[in-house]
């Protein structure tokens, strides 16, 4: 009896540990974001983690190319600057440039948070001043032709010698916030497209700009014109923002609906 009752304890406990195992794995399949999530001590954090891999999975991001930690951070961005008021309650348009890709790649993602949805992925173009395939060097100065790291609001549309662009607000202080004085804004360029890519190995690069093909310029600009998040990421250990506080990203979360629905999901 006392041998049987041993068993049925020891079977337990392997029980819970598996579910608690399984629990983690389906957070991240990345092993460095499941150390962070059981290390932290917020279950608001690890909620939080939960409702944006959901996103990530429901969007197919992953396929498209797009890193979990890269959408991570532009989601922890998002919900920062809606607590700043920087971003109105209607805005779900997210839009991720990771100039830690070549040009090569389809290196640009919109996404809608709300519907779940990728938009578009497409290709974008770098500062000239930052590298030839690879962007490697940043700048919020002027005519430094580089591109600027952070967190933008995209604003109203004017036409340019670009043709039909969207002005940006960079909101990164000392990283680009210069972006109005530098005329960095979202347009389409004729050298954004596969038939460069096949001639010099490469896409062509702008003065700064994010700037994507002419053949969806107008779809991205319809998309994400009037104040909606642009979050341009790239190879600087230097990059820091106070809009990447996941403490305060996972707070304000749970007055969103459909973080709340992924909350009801994991706790009954």
């Amino acid at each position: 009896m006392r041998k049987h009752f041993l068993w049925v304890i020891c079977a337990l406990v392997v029980l819970s540990v598996s579910v608690i195992d399984m629990g983690f794995a389906n957070v991240k399949s990345d092993s460095t974001k499941i150390a962070s999530v059981k290390k932290s001590n917020s279950s608001q954090i690890v909620l939080f983690v939960h409702y944006v891999d959901d996103i990530y999975q429901s969007a197919g991001l992953g396929q498209s190319g797009l890193d979990s930690a890269v959408f991570e951070k532009a989601v922890t961005g998002y919900y920062n600057l809606k607590i700043a008021n920087r971003l109105p309650a209607n805005s779900s348009v997210l839009t991720i440039v990771d100039f830690n890709k070549s040009s090569t790649t389809k290196r640009m993602w919109i996404v809608d948070l709300q519907k779940r949805k990728l938009v578009l992925n497409t290709w974008v173009a770098h500062g000239q001043g930052s590298g030839a395939d690879m962007a490697n060097e940043f700048s919020n100065n002027e005519e430094s032709h580089q591109s600027s790291l952070g967190f933008y609001i995209t604003d109203d549309i004017y036409v340019g010698k670009h043709g039909r662009s969207l002005r940006l607000d960079g909101v990164d202080e000392g990283f680009n916030n210069k972006a109005r004085e530098r005329a960095i804004v979202l347009h389409g360029a004729e050298y954004v497209n596969k038939n460069t890519i096949d001639q010099l190995g490469r896409l062509g690069r702008s003065f700064g700009c994010p700037a994507v093909s002419t053949e969806v310029v107008e779809q991205v600009i319809e998309t994400v014109k009037n104040k909606n998040l642009l979050f341009i990421t790239g190879n600087d250990n230097a990059y820091t923002s106070k809009y990447l506080d996941e403490d305060q990203a996972a707070k304000f979360a749970f007055a969103d609906s459909s973080f709340n629905l992924v909350k009801d999901a994991l706790t009954n």
